[in-house]
């Protein structure tokens, strides 16, 4: 690293420099014009904004919106490292845990040491889905490549062969964070398999 008279500035334009990656980092979801890949950098800003925006439909007490803006904000830059892993494929997901955990030690170990654990600890608390922010944060995780699916026809469920039965168990955290966005996947899924975007496997949503 390149000496600067203020070397903790130094490190936080390291960090910042290398989360711009993420730009580059390429999804399996389309823009909803179906012109191109959505890139990591732009879900997580969409994502965020989804937050702040969904929030009157998180069941009380709500989830502190500025944990969870930071928790969607920084969750995917781990894919800098190890890239974008497909929901829906199983070989792929075995080795996701460490090689994300990896990721995440060096891209936040850039920052300054308080900001490194601050960081990280963000990332790890939105992978462990214990405390309210990550619930509500992973559920629009869940939500939104399903909202992106629905208004680009279909696309990535049936370039991959994905079936009703698979999107729906994706959705199951959902129903821990709001009634309301719950009722609204399901209604969202039937009206994705009345239009012919998404295989109906005959599951129900108590399965």
């Amino acid at each position: 690293m390149e000496e600067w008279n203020h070397p903790r500035l130094a490190r936080q334009l390291a960090f910042l420099a290398e989360i711009d990656k993420a730009k580059t980092v390429l999804r399996r979801t389309l823009l909803l014009d179906g012109s191109r890949r959505e890139n990591d950098a732009e879900h997580s800003w969409h994502i965020a904004v989804m937050a702040a925006v969904l929030l009157e439909h998180a069941e009380e007490p709500k989830p502190d919106l500025l944990r969870v803006l930071k928790m969607l904000l920084v969750h995917d830059l781990v894919e800098i490292d190890a890239g974008d892993t497909f929901a829906y494929d199983s070989q792929g997901l075995s080795g996701k845990a460490a090689k994300e955990a990896a990721a995440a030690d060096r891209i936040f170990g850039l920052l300054p040491g308080d900001q490194a654990a601050a960081f990280r600890g963000l990332w790890q608390e939105f992978e462990d889905g214990a405390t309210p922010e990550a619930k509500y944060a992973a559920a629009l995780d869940r939500l939104q490549p399903v909202v992106h699916n629905y208004f680009t026809r279909g696309h990535s469920w049936q370039k991959y062969g994905i079936k009703r039965s698979q999107v729906l168990k994706r959705l199951y955290p959902i129903r821990e964070v709001s009634d309301t966005l719950w009722a609204f996947a399901l209604e969202l899924l039937q009206r994705a398999v009345d239009r012919g975007y998404l295989a109906d496997d005959s599951a129900t949503e108590g399965e």
